[in-house]
């Protein structure tokens, strides 16, 4: 952490909820394409972190870029699994 900048929202903990999001969304669609072989618990736990970590990063304002695109790919990891076994069921 930098000391004497002044700036202490981008040093907080909260600056890593956009970056986090990102990372967990795509670990969200990469655990989607493999769901044949890893189950629907990766996608949906990845995909539900990024979710509300891509809302946490909206709501703080940091990274808000990353966040949304977290956002966005979590919310697809967890529709997929959810559709996917709505459709099988039927």
């Amino acid at each position: 952490m930098a000391t004497g900048t002044g700036n202490t929202s981008a040093d907080s903990p909260a600056a890593l909820y956009g970056p986090v999001s990102l990372g967990l969304g795509i670990v969200a669609l990469i655990a989607v394409a493999l769901s044949g072989f890893v189950g629907i618990a990766v996608p949906l736990l990845a995909g539900s972190l990024a979710v509300t970590f891509g809302g946490l990063g909206l709501a703080r304002g940091l990274h808000r870029g990353r966040s949304v695109i977290g956002l966005a790919t979590g919310s697809l990891g967890v529709l997929y699994p959810i559709l996917a076994v709505i459709a099988f069921a039927s």
